[in-house]
């Protein structure tokens, strides 16, 4: 399986505070890795730095080979990465269709593919954003980031907060986007669920990859010394 996202040896820094001490991995083409770690391990971080709104103090970002550390962040979505940021940022007073549209590209991914995937949005594509519950505003984030057709698509706690229906549909979801080939980086705490969607799972501990391994051969000390409360 050939690369198409390499980070290797990844430091960054908040200011004078070191917040990523080395951190490695890689997404193949059509693979889904889980980005796992304890709260405040550099999970969002890792994520921040590849999309470059945080600059990189050392180690490589490459896409398809591509260094993407001398790029803007919107120059690194128009290379082909679509985010699912932390906390359902949509645009609240813009309507369903509006905020799916505002940065789509031409691609499979349109406005009738995205209502299959969550037919919810399809009937609300005239509401204002901000009225929809905070689950079909998770799920017009993740098919607003679907339109923009990315290569890969990272989501950062997708189903964070969110009641345990709603939970259930966005992971069916991911779980269709996995078996249609899509790249797929995923963090979330939610272990049983990212076993079923993952091909290999990364652990972080204190900004520093400290495990990376098939979800078969996540074992309980494994979990216990990285992944428990």
């Amino acid at each position: 399986m050939s690369a198409l996202l390499e980070v290797s040896g990844l430091t960054a820094f908040y200011g004078a505070s070191q917040a990523l001490f080395g951190v490695d991995l890689t997404v193949g083409d059509g693979e889904c890795v889980a980005l796992m770690g304890r709260n405040g391990m550099g999970k969002t971080t890792t994520v921040l730095t590849i999309m470059r709104m945080l600059r990189h103090s050392g180690g490589s970002i490459r896409f398809r080979g591509r260094d993407l550390g001398p790029l803007p962040s919107h120059k690194v979505a128009q290379a082909g990465i679509g985010l699912v940021p932390e906390g359902r940022r949509c645009f609240g007073p813009l309507t369903v269709e509006e905020n799916l549209v505002a940065a789509a590209r031409p691609g499979e991914w349109d406005l009738g593919a995205v209502e299959k995937l969550f037919p919810r949005l399809g009937e609300r594509l005239s509401q204002k954003a901000g009225l929809l519950s905070g689950g079909e505003q998770q799920m017009l984030v993740i098919g607003r980031a679907l339109m923009t057709n990315p290569q890969l698509l990272i989501l950062d706690e997708a189903t964070e907060g969110l009641a345990p229906v709603v939970r259930h549909e966005i992971w069916a979801a991911i779980g269709v986007l996995k078996t249609s080939g899509l790249s797929i980086l995923v963090v979330d705490k939610s272990i049983g669920e990212l076993a079923t969607v993952s091909d290999r799972c990364v652990v972080l501990e204190k900004g520093a990859t400290v495990w990376t391994g098939t979800p078969a051969q996540l074992s309980p000390d494994v979990t216990a010394r990285y992944l428990g409360v």
